[in-house]
Formats: C-alpha cells, sequence, structure tokens
C-alpha cells in the first residue's frame, strides 16, 4: 500500500506515522508513506496557499490551485488516479468496514485541509471519498488522516507480528472485544477470572465470546443490531433485560 497525504504539516504527519507498529510495517516494505507539501505548489514567491473567500465571512479558505498542483504531482508519477479521501466532518464517518474497504487498494490519496476549508472547485474536480473522523471539528484533517491510516494498515498482511490478533479485535463480527488479563494473578485484591488460568481452550474462547456480547452491551448497544449473534446469546441478552432491538 502506498500513502500520500497532501497536507500543510508534512513532518507532523511523517513524525506521527513512523512510529511504532506503522514505522516498522514501513522498514519491512508493507506499506510506503509520502507527505506532500501543499506549499511547494503555492503559485506566489510567500509560498502563500489561502485567501479570503468570496462573499465575505470569517476566515481563510485554501486556494484550489495548489491542492490541485499537489495532487497531480502525485498521479503522473504513479501514472493513474488513485482514490483521494477529503478529511471533513461533513463526509461519511470512519469506521472499520470502511477501513477493510480501503486496505484492498493499493494507493491512497488523504487531503488534510485547514482554516474555514478547501476552494469547492477542486474538491470537486479530484476528491472521490469525503470521510469524517466524527462529529466534531478539529483544525486540521492531519490527525484524522493519521488515524485512518493507522487502522487501515493494521489491516494489511505482514503489518502485525501476530497476524491473528485482527481477528479477535475490537469491532470483529460486530463486537467489542473481550477484557484482557496479564501477570500478576493477582493485583490489589482482584483476581483474573479462574477461566482463563484453567488451560482449557474451549471454556477460555466460550467465556471471551461471552464477555465480548455482554461489553457490546453495556457499551455500545448500538453495535448489537448489526452483530452475528447466536440464539443462545440472544437469550443470554433477554435474561439482563436489554433494552434495545437484536
Amino acid at each position: 500500500m502506498d500513502y500520500y497525504i497532501l497536507t500543510l504539516f508534512p513532518q507532523m504527519v511523517l513524525d506521527g506515522l513512523r512510529t511504532s507498529v506503522i514505522g516498522r510495517a514501513e522498514e519491512k516494505g508493507v506499506l510506503h508513506l509520502e507527505a506532500v507539501d501543499i506549499r511547494d505548489y503555492a503559485e506566489n514567491k510567500h509560498n502563500r496557499v489561502d485567501d479570503s473567500p468570496y462573499g465575505g465571512g470569517a476566515g481563510m479558505v485554501m486556494q484550489a490551485g495548489p491542492v490541485y498542483g499537489a495532487y497531480r504531482s502525485v498521479v503522473d508519477r504513479i501514472g493513474r488516479k488513485p482514490r483521494v479521501l477529503y478529511m471533513t466532518p461533513q463526509g461519511k464517518v470512519f469506521n472499520q468496514s470502511m477501513a477493510e474497504e480501503l486496505a484492498k487498494e493499493e494507493e491512497l490519496i488523504f487531503l488534510c485541509g485547514h482554516y474555514e476549508g478547501i476552494d469547492e472547485r477542486v474538491l470537486e474536480m479530484i476528491v472521490t471519498d469525503y470521510v469524517s473522523a466524527g462529529d466534531y471539528v478539529l483544525t486540521g484533517g492531519e490527525l484524522p488522516a493519521m488515524m485512518m491510516i493507522d487502522c487501515i494498515s493494521r489491516l494489511l498482511p505482514g503489518a502485525l507480528h501476530n497476524e491473528a490478533s485482527t481477528e479477535v479485535e475490537t469491532f470483529y463480527d460486530g463486537l467489542l472485544e473481550y477484557p484482557q488479563y496479564t501477570r500478576p494473578e493477582e493485583f490489589m485484591g482482584r483476581k483474573v477470572p479462574e477461566v482463563l488460568l484453567s488451560g482449557h481452550h474451549g471454556n477460555v474462547d466460550k467465556w471471551r465470546r461471552e464477555q465480548s456480547v455482554l461489553r457490546t452491551a453495556k457499551y455500545r448497544p448500538d453495535l448489537l443490531k448489526q452483530a452475528n449473534l447466536t440464539e443462545k446469546e440472544k437469550e443470554l441478552l433477554k435474561t439482563l433485560d436489554f433494552p434495545g432491538e437484536i
């Protein structure tokens, strides 16, 4: 996977991504990260990329020319037009299923806006996906882009040391992940559940699945509508007087 991040703050993006799992994945050749500085394509000697909005109003708007130039610099090099994700609270909220879809691409361009946004004309010309990190407003698109790249990259073959870990994480099968424990067996009077010490893998798997269902019902009941629940698990939720529809 090749990632191209169009941004006004390239070092912020690269410093954040080239640590831990994503940094090691890049070193192994699983993925490639490139931050393209939009200012490099400014059409004036001061590298200014914004101007006041037509019609008046507060703030500044990023100009179409520098953004388009940064985009063309990528497209001209790779010889094709990949999907372009524009980070905006007006877009579809990013989730795990979207990450799984995007992980199948060979290249992705992330467009990070700032100020009051980007000239609509260039968005119409290059953007394929409007994506949001959630229903709130940030100062720029860099943090959402980094978050999404982190999530997508974990799904790439070879990115994680333990490939099986992606199959039991939060949101796998529509459920939150079960609680995790490690040594010592007792901490400040709190003990590890006995089933995890039993060595009986079947009982451990059963307990973990049950805990995932219960945890989802407690913290994210909205997810249960799409979760793949057995009839026994549905009956379990009924005994808890779960208020939602299953």
